[in-house]
């Protein structure tokens, strides 16, 4: 047993880090995940997440979880209604009966807009989190850790705390998201920006503050392609409603114009002058007291990214292979890598942990990079000048 009488710790409570832990426990391994919130209530959650059959599906089924999981999904959620940018509506999947995909493995694979018009079950981001919370054992959790700097003591790790507090690791393991703050230790690979930046809004109580766009989505997810430049939103579970505006823009724009995402009627001054030619009707995204914004430049990791496998420090997730949401590719990515991470620490066919630990990067980076593809072409795709068509005629083949 590699694990046998070692402490692991897990830096980040997310889905990645959290599944690992689940998947550890259940073979009686002495793990903890340390996260810098100072409970779960604390971070606001993004958007629902849908999950695949080939990553984050086969996690849940190895966690035990896959009950529980379908008896929270929301089964509207992932109905789509694609609109242009006056809000004309083009397709709308509320109204048809889809028949089920019959997909061969080469249409798995397919580098299109085909990704993201799958039918796969959605689940809100926290409900899902608490699923997985739910499932450790008491005191896995350890609150208020946010990490600051380790170093090697004897044949592990002395990790610090920004409460000052410090633990002692056989294994560290990066669960902390795209801006790791262990992933220096591992690797010197810098992001690269992708050249699209996405702002994040969220308006809580829909219902009252944004009725009209809360109506039109019927409980799923609107899609609006026109000028190179998108709006995606959604609803969720707790009656917020969270969209994202996608855009071409400098790396540094945001930065270099002051930009204030404290200052809601500063971001929609900047939203009518991005998003000049598109309808009013999107107003009212902008019209409530209770909203909040989050920019998000969309980096990634280069395709061939590589490092030297350490004995007991390894990253997973958004950590180790960052890159944009346009194929709905990583929160499913960072659970299988917690389920092939922890099958190969505890399936016995490695002779050490650095084999183990080697084995699992391998076949990490190969399916990142397979990953990144997909999801760098879709995001050429859905802000290219015939986007709108171009996911039109992918959706209506699912029909």
């Amino acid at each position: 047993m590699l694990l046998q009488n070692k402490h692991v710790a897990i830096i980040g409570g997310g889905m990645g880090g959290l599944m690992l832990a689940r998947l550890l426990q259940l073979h009686n391994n002495n793990v903890r995940v340390y996260e810098r919130d100072l409970n779960s209530e604390v971070r606001v959650q993004g958007s629902p997440l849908d999950l695949h059959e080939d990553s984050g599906l086969i996690a849940m089924k190895q966690a035990d979880l896959l009950d529980e999981f379908y008896k929270n999904i929301r089964p509207n959620a992932s109905k789509a209604r694609i609109v242009d940018q006056n809000f004309n509506l083009k397709f709308d999947e509320h109204s048809i009966i889809k028949e089920s995909l019959q997909t061969n493995s080469e249409e798995n694979n397919s580098n299109s807009l085909q990704d993201i018009s799958k039918p796969r079950p959605e689940i809100d981001r926290s409900v899902l989190r608490n699923i997985l919370l739910n499932s450790l054992s008491p005191d896995s959790i350890v609150w208020n850790s946010q990490f600051t700097a380790m170093e090697k003591e004897n044949e592990g790790w002395r990790v610090h705390f920004k409460n000052g507090t410090t633990i002692y690791a056989d294994l560290v393991i990066a669960a902390d998201g795209a801006n790791s703050k262990i992933r220096p230790y591992i690797s010197a690979e810098n992001s690269i920006y992708s050249g699209i930046t996405m702002i994040e809004g969220t308006i809580y109580n829909a219902k009252e503050n944004a009725p009209h766009l809360f109506e039109f989505s019927k409980g799923g997810k609107v899609l609006a392609l026109g000028k190179e430049q998108t709006i995606m939103y959604g609803t969720k579970g707790d009656g917020s409603l969270m969209f994202l505006l996608s855009s071409k823009i400098p790396e540094n724009w945001i930065s270099e114009n002051d930009l204030d995402f404290k200052n809601n009627q500063k971001i929609f001054e900047w939203f009518k002058e991005v998003y000049q030619d598109w309808s009013s009707e999107w107003n009212e995204l902008f019209k409530s007291n209770e909203l909040y914004f989050i920019p998000r430049p969309q980096y990634y990791f280069p395709f061939n990214q590589s490092w030297e496998t350490q004995e007991n420090l390894t990253m997973i997730g958004d950590a180790a292979h960052r890159m944009p949401p346009f194929a709905g590719k990583g929160a499913n990515l960072a659970l299988l890598d917690a389920f092939e991470l922890a099958d190969c620490l505890t399936n016995n066919e490695f002779p050490d942990m650095k084999t183990a630990i080697s084995h699992f990067e391998k076949r990490m980076l190969e399916r990142a990079a397979i990953a990144l593809e997909n999801t760098l072409r879709n995001g050429e795709q859905l802000h290219s000048e015939n986007a709108l068509e171009r996911l039109l005629s992918i959706f209506s083949k699912t029909i």
